[in-house]
């Protein structure tokens, strides 16, 4: 009889257990199904975008259960030089600003990172300008003047580097160069990638090797565990997008280039890691070169390295010039 009533003990204790598991992963799903969309969906607000590493510990619990809102990226400043926007149709509208020089070696096309915009970008244009280039500047889908408020990470961007790419191809411009940060890189590699453009040469910035890698970075940032939820995300954010998040690999991608590639990085970046940076370079196919910058975490080289990045860029595109 006492073996019996143990028994029956046992079996509510697995059932009470049971349905726990069950209760903390269905909230885990729904957190992360949240986290996910506001993570890959600006909002309307124009309340100012909080980078994770400078959050409260209040902040950073609030975020985890309920999501970060992200305002949609505007362009807060526009070219001193006489520049002409243009409305590209890709797979959505995309607005870009053309800026042609007189007598150009080619033209550079930029495209900016995560939450970034096309003004974040006016500072290198004049810096390419100065080295003889004409330069479209590019606001990604979500972004500045382009339609929606959605953003892929570069899965879905890389179609609007291709429309760039035709563009001036149409135009009837032979030398194409790009340059990309962030999110900007992996859209330009997973292009080269998917749909065979062949720039003269890439100018590529901290691209991150691989989607997971990168949502595991946002999470240590924060100082939150990464399983299971960093994979948690994952799945939401694909399947809400459309496209399996953990396909989305710039390391393979990079496989694909055979144009000559300039790879600088950020010694310090703690949302990208050394261990990515040299994966990718390895895996690079083309004529390559890696640039360090000791002191630069995941930010802008030209800002912090002004005249190393000069340097840098200038003498790689010249070389490439020729």
């Amino acid at each position: 009889m006492a073996l019996s009533r143990r028994k029956t003990g046992m079996k509510k204790i697995y059932k009470q257990l049971g349905y726990t598991l069950l209760f903390v992963f269905v909230v885990m799903n729904v957190i992360t199904f949240f986290h996910a969309y506001k993570f890959t969906h600006f909002s309307d607000s124009g309340a100012p975008k909080i980078k994770p590493e400078n959050l409260t510990a209040s902040q950073k619990a609030g975020i985890l259960f309920f999501g970060v809102n992200n305002p949609k990226p505007i362009n807060t400043q526009f070219p001193t030089q006489k520049y002409t926007t243009l409305h590209l149709k890709s797979n959505v509208e995309i607005e870009c600003w053309s800026i042609k020089i007189p007598n150009s070696k080619g033209t550079v096309i930029l495209f900016h990172g995560y939450a970034g915009d096309k003004s974040q970008f006016i500072a290198h244009a004049d810096e390419f300008i100065k080295m003889g280039y004409s330069t479209l500047l590019v606001d990604f889908m979500g972004s500045g003047g382009s339609e929606g408020n959605q953003t892929t990470i570069g899965y879905l961007e890389d179609e609007e580097v291709k429309t760039c790419f035709e563009y001036l191809t149409q135009q009837g411009e032979k030398n194409i160069y790009l340059f990309g940060t962030s999110m900007g890189a992996v859209a330009i590699l997973k292009a080269i990638d998917e749909y065979h453009i062949n720039p003269k040469a890439i100018v590529i910035e901290c691209p991150f090797g691989t989607m997971y890698k990168t949502v595991c970075a946002r999470f240590n940032v924060m100082g939150v565990p990464t399983i299971p939820m960093a994979g948690m995300l994952m799945f939401w954010g694909g399947l809400q997008n459309g496209f399996w998040a953990f396909s989305h690999n710039p390391e393979t991608y990079a496989k694909s280039v055979h144009c000559p590639t300039l790879l600088l990085y950020g010694e310090q970046d703690r949302r990208v890691s050394r261990e990515e940076i040299d994966t990718i370079f390895k895996n690079l196919q083309g004529v390559k070169e890696l640039k360090t910058y000791p002191l630069a975490g995941h930010e802008n080289y030209l800002n912090k390295y002004k005249e190393h990045w000069i340097n840098d860029v200038s003498y790689f595109l010249a070389s490439k010039n020729k």
